[in-house]
């Protein structure tokens, strides 16, 4: 068929049901048009303009592009692209940006057709446009931004600065709204073959038989492997060695996202149509999806090898007995958690190539080095002939720290001696990625007249699925966080991790302090009533304070930020007629024990540049934009003298970007390393140094794990501090979320605001709307759509109060803020609820409730679909 892309007239073949996406990517190599969810049509990352109209293109089918003038990104003029890439740059609209391309092109269409929009206006027509990761607040900033401009004010003049404390843009933030930058499933190497996976059917079943022949002989098929083509070890795991990256004959499958054959084809589409002709026989077996069942004397072991129990965190002191006999109050209650889907907006995707006698790996997991030492235990090779190159990720979370598909394209390469791209759809990664865990949280906690805590008591079950994933880390970060921000004179709490048939449990944005936060706030709103006073003053009497002990223990040093947020939104929570108040802790670094580390190298370059080397991943947290700052900064240098790399070609490994540590440790490496520069300059030119290598490195080698005795424990090197109100309108419906974050020091602020308007909305979320259902281990949400995420047009306002108490530990006194912008958010909603209709919730998501009826609304068919 002929058609016009971009202002040339085409002619191109098209296949039997061949969507407009599949066409612009595979045939016609247009990447700046993203995939995240076809041929669902649910996030809009695929947006293009059909005659001047915006259109989902992975749910259009080609053939109707036919005659028609198709424009994507690279068919705006340069002008509209300046105007664009500029403006989302100032307004921090882009964070992991594989979202944003489909925004513009929606953004494009609305002012072709209303010069002049309203904010409510833009938030409806990118109503069918997903973003997991700002809250769409500072989108419609930058769309209201390119509206201005059109209308004759000048472009914004972005900050290039580099200095701590501005609002620097974002490194390759043009590029990102654009979608000039490349994620792995748009890179494309000369023959390369595609990957898909043959998944199990039941969450518990033995592999009887494997049967590959029909796939075999399907056209275009290269290969089907199977885990008897593993060299090396096939169970491979971050802490736990559990997780078979292909279950063998024989085996039992611990849920339905285990993978069982790999198929090579010279076409993504051949390899998938074969993957579904893998035939498999299996002896079902009946699941176990009850943590509390799964715990029971002669139930089924979800793995052969070992119990169903994988870990028990302990956290005690003092007697609580006898605190919570000599308390005036005392209330016990339970409460639960739901399973919450990462939604991430770029599926998982691995590029492998042969490289000699090893392999190279491009990945978007949250740690190359942590992918590099199972990728070459998998394939039986030495860790030096294993080369992970770090993509900037589409967005993760949390869910990217374990493997997804790098042994399975690594496999491919190393089979074939080809190029292998393994790229998963929307529907198998909602299959096959940990999720969040549900915890059951049974609560006991004492007072004293005048509200001041003397006992607590919790026991908390977390399922944690099918593998171990990081779930007792999980468990033990709630245990020690189960305290919240308060003073606990006795503790007495018990977590543990179970495994069932449920899809794997791991690391999501918080770690398991969102869920018990949930829990304590409940407890302190109900013990506020009890004593007759308001949910601020019952925090405000127990907060924590220097010199006070944390829940594990730990007596604090400077740096605690938790009444500097409450005095920040007192006045707020006070006048508002329905308001609920929220407290939040949350840990910078994995600490309980274990060795953490910062490294970076700098490296002058001829032309009077530097080259920045680290280890983080940047998945639009913004690691990249601050460590380049921190640099700059220590330097004095402006960011267009400071690129960045992370390559396990120099060994800088730091584990997984988690636990909100990029910032403090990352900086202080760069710090360290500037400091090494700035006395070998000693007067010298940059460009005199070129090719010197200057190393930082930071050690922190002395936390302890909960519960262990010793005198003085020391269980993280530092913490975050938040409080947030959540005020409702007079119908119930949630008008405006005040948020007040102790960050230390803002070293972006544009940056810190996104991170907390994008964590408000996943929070809301979680109280009100989200869930991962699972029945019988089988999800039952297999689209975005059904997952329940708050759109652009029900998010509330959004205030954020940067509060900044430094810490000594961190670059500057700055402290990781990335998972605690969503930590008090559930208990702030239902403090709100409750002032609303006198209803006391245990229960996540909140759905019983105007609140959650106003975020979620009926959806209205999306005009773009056709």
């Amino acid at each position: 068929m002929d058609l016009t892309l971009n202002g040339s007239r085409i002619s191109v073949e098209v296949r039997p049901g061949e969507k407009l996406l599949e066409l612009l990517r595979d045939a016609l190599g247009v990447t700046t048009v993203k995939d995240g969810c076809a041929p669902e049509g649910s996030c809009g990352a695929c947006t293009v303009l059909v005659d001047g109209k915006a259109v989902v293109s992975c749910a259009q089918p080609a053939e109707r592009a036919s005659g028609r003038d198709v424009v994507t990104q690279e068919g705006l003029s340069t002008e509209l692209r300046d105007q664009w890439a500029d403006c989302f740059v100032a307004s921090g609209a882009s964070q992991c940006g594989f979202c944003s391309p489909g925004i513009v092109m929606k953004g494009e269409a609305l002012l072709a057709r209303n010069p002049s929009p309203t904010r409510d206006e833009i938030a409806r027509a990118l109503a069918g446009n997903l973003c997991r990761c700002t809250g769409y607040v500072k989108i419609v900033d930058a769309v209201e931004l390119v509206a201005a401009v059109r209308r004759g004010a000048p472009l914004p003049e972005l900050d290039r600065s580099g200095r701590v404390g501005s609002r620097t843009a974002r490194y390759q933030g043009r590029e990102l709204a654009l979608g000039e930058k490349p994620y792995v499933n748009d890179l494309r190497p000369a023959g390369l073959l595609h990957g898909a996976l043959r998944f199990s059917d039941h969450p518990r079943a033995r592999v009887l038989a494997l049967d590959t022949a029909k796939a075999l002989a399907h056209p275009g098929v290269v290969a089907v492997l199977t885990a008897a083509d593993v060299p090396g070890e096939r169970r491979q795991g971050l802490i736990t060695r559990d997780w078979p990256q292909l279950v063998a004959e024989g085996e039992v499958t611990a849920y339905v996202g285990d993978v069982l054959a790999v198929v090579a084809a010279e076409s993504r589409v051949a390899a998938r149509e074969a993957a579904a002709l893998v035939e498999v026989e299996y002896e079902v077996l009946e699941p176990v999806t009850d943590p509390f069942a799964a715990l029971a004397e002669g139930a089924p072991r979800v793995h052969e090898d070992r119990d169903n129990l994988l870990s028990t965190s302990i956290v005690r002191r003092g007697d609580v007995n006898r605190a919570l006999a000599a308390a005036a109050h005392v209330i016990t209650e339970t409460f639960r958690t739901q399973f919450i889907e990462h939604a991430f907006l770029e599926p998982e995707s691995a590029l492998a190539e042969p490289a000699g006698e090893g392999v190279h790996v491009y990945s978007q997991g949250q740690g190359v080095w942590e992918d590099r030492r199972q990728i070459a235990s998998f394939l039986g090779l030495p860790e030096e002939r294993v080369r992970v190159t770090q993509v900037a990720n589409g967005g993760a979370c949390g869910a990217k720290e374990d493997l997804n598909v790098q042994c399975h394209a690594a496999l491919i390469a190393r089979r074939t001696g080809r190029p292998a791209l393994l790229t998963l759809s929307r529907a198998e990664s909602l299959r096959f990625h940990p999720k969040r865990h549900p915890l059951t949280m049974e609560y006991t906690v004492g007072c004293d007249e005048e509200g001041r805590l003397l006992g607590i008591r919790a026991r908390i079950v977390g399922d944690t699925g099918a593998y171990a994933s990081v779930g007792d880390k999980v468990l033990e970060r709630a245990a020690g966080h189960a305290c919240g921000p308060y003073r606990f004179p006795a503790v007495d709490v018990e977590a543990r991790a179970v495994y069932t048939n449920n899809p794997p449990c791991g690391a999501m944005r918080g770690f398991g302090v969102n869920q018990v936060a949930f829990a304590i706030e409940g407890m302190m709103d109900r013990l506020a009533e009890r004593v007759g006073i308001d949910g601020w003053e019952m925090r405000w009497r127990n907060a924590l304070e220097v010199g006070d002990a944390f829940g594990t223990g730990q007596v604090l040093g400077p740096g605690v930020g938790i009444k500097a947020c409450l005095e920040a939104v007192r006045d707020a929570y006070r006048s508002a007629r329905f308001a609920g108040i929220g407290c939040g802790v949350k840990n910078t670094g994995i600490g309980n024990g274990l060795l953490e580390l910062g490294r970076a190298i700098l490296r002058p370059e001829a032309d009077g540049s530097v080259t920045l080397f680290h280890s983080w991943t940047e998945m639009g947290q913004g690691a990249n934009t601050v460590l380049q700052q921190i640099a700059c900064e220590e330097l004095g240098l402006t960011t267009d003298r400071v690129r960045v790399v992370v390559d396990t070609e120099r060994e800088l490994d730091t584990g997984q970007t988690t636990a909100s540590r990029a910032t403090v440790l990352g900086g202080r490496a760069v710090q360290e390393a500037a400091r090494q520069l700035r006395e070998k300059l000693d007067g010298q030119r940059l460009e005199d140094l070129a090719g010197q290598e200057f190393y930082g490195e930071v050690v922190v080698d002395w936390t302890n794990k909960p519960g262990e005795d010793v005198p003085n424990p020391v269980t993280h090197f530092a913490y975050g501090w938040a409080a947030q109100v959540v005020i409702l309108d007079e119908e119930g419906r949630v008008a405006k979320v005040i948020a007040a974050h102790d960050v230390g020091r803002a070293i972006n602020p544009t940056l810190l605001e996104g991170q907390i308007e994008g964590a408000i909305h996943m929070g809301l979320g979680f109280a009100l709307t989200e869930e991962y259902v699972v029945e019988g281990g089988v999800p039952t949400t297999t689209t975005l759509k059904s997952l329940g995420i708050v759109p652009p047009t029900t998010m509330p306002e959004v205030e954020c109060i940067l509060v900044e108490v430094p810490q000594p530990e961190g670059p500057y006194g700055a402290k990781g803020v990335g998972e605690i912008g969503l930590v008090p958010t559930a208990a702030a909603v239902a403090g709100a609820l409750h002032a609303f209709d006198g209803r006391w919730r245990t229960r996540l998501p909140m759905r019983d409730s105007a609140a959650a009826a106003a975020l979620l609304p009926r959806r209205r068919t999306v005009e773009a679909r056709g």
